[in-house]
């Protein structure tokens, strides 16, 4: 967890914050860093619950345009289209299945567009385009995004000369080399490619980085070194001082949106256990199975009539869940709709 505070840290902040006199980097530039956020995946790197995973999965690449400023009326067309297409046999009811299918559709899509993006990401940090990059690569292409002199850099990476950076940056690029090394699968030549470099970005394309991310997420929260996690281990992550009420509500939200996501999904068994497999299973973003189980609480949350599928007026009327806007409120339209 820590690591990764540091990782988003390094990104969001001005590298001044990192290295006195250096100028301030673009977005693009940190592309080439692993995000703190993947799409479709329920659990973000650093412990916490993805809130944006029903979007995300319902959604897919088209969740920008149900932002808080869109046109309601522009909203409401948009969702029919999805539901439409959700509907796949054309009986205007969307059931379990269906809706696993679709979520495992836009999951898919997600996969698609962090392919694309690496593939720009993987040419940026491979200077001589040989179709690998070394460590020694990566780093200076990071230090580079950070402020600093990319020739000179490298003139003393191969020099083996002290680059004499600041302990916060010496820290990053410790845990970025363990998981590079993590990347690199067999046989382990100390190069990535583009495969490779996919799963060093992106873990969730990986079984084996998958796995990986699971160990560290465990291990942060893993109080008693059992390498299992309980309820109030899962439930202990620090989510910053609480000075008032207001953050108090939030802090209760929190701890109880954390306990049920326990005790209704992750622990498989309901022994009161994760075990590392059963977190694994959790974050598995094509886990058709985990799919399943997604699409039926996405239909109980709006199944008015208990009919175990959603009609299109029921996915309006609770479009915020599906969509993440708060300023579109379809009961009222969808009539006029028709």
């Amino acid at each position: 967890l820590a690591f990764w505070r540091r990782v988003t840290s390094l990104c969001d902040c001005p590298v001044q914050a990192v290295m006195a006199g250096k100028t301030p980097v673009s977005k693009d530039e940190n592309e080439i860093l692993p995000p703190d956020h993947l799409n479709a995946v329920k659990m973000e790197l650093d412990g916490h619950l993805n809130k944006d995973f029903q979007k995300e999965v319902f959604l897919g690449k088209e969740m920008e345009e149900f932002d808080e400023d869109s046109e309601p009326r522009r909203n409401r067309k948009k969702l029919v289209e999805i539901f439409a297409k959700v509907d796949f046999n054309k009986d205007r009811s969307v059931s379990a299945k269906e809706m696993q299918r679709w979520i495992m559709e836009k999951t898919e899509e997600h996969f698609q567009e962090a392919t694309k993006e690496n593939k720009n990401s993987f040419h940026a940090v491979d200077p001589d385009g040989d179709g690998h990059v070394t460590w020694d690569e990566y780093r200076a292409k990071f230090l580079a995004s950070k402020g600093f002199d990319e020739k000179d850099v490298a003139e003393k990476i191969k020099n083996n000369e002290d680059l004499k950076l600041d302990e916060e940056t010496q820290e990053v690029l410790e845990s970025l080399k363990d998981r590079w090394f993590q990347a690199d699968t067999n046989p382990a030549d100390q190069l990535l490619n583009e495969q490779e470099f996919l799963s060093f970005l992106h873990p969730e394309h990986s079984r084996g980085m998958l796995r990986y991310m699971v160990k560290e997420i465990v291990r942060d929260l893993d109080q008693d070194g059992d390498k299992k996690l309980t309820l109030s281990e899962f439930i202990s992550l620090p989510v910053g001082t609480v000075d008032n009420q207001q953050g108090q509500d939030i802090d209760d939200d929190w701890v109880r949106e954390r306990k049920k996501e326990f005790q209704e999904v992750i622990d498989a068994d309901r022994n009161g256990i994760v075990t590392m497999e059963e977190l694994e299973e959790y974050m598995d973003p094509m886990n058709e199975h985990n799919a399943l189980n997604e699409a039926r609480q996405m239909i109980a949350v709006a199944d008015e009539n208990q009919n175990r599928s959603l009609e299109l007026d029921e996915i309006l009327k609770y479009s915020e869940y599906f969509t993440g806007s708060k300023l579109m409120d379809y009961a009222r339209n969808v009539h006029e709709e028709f």
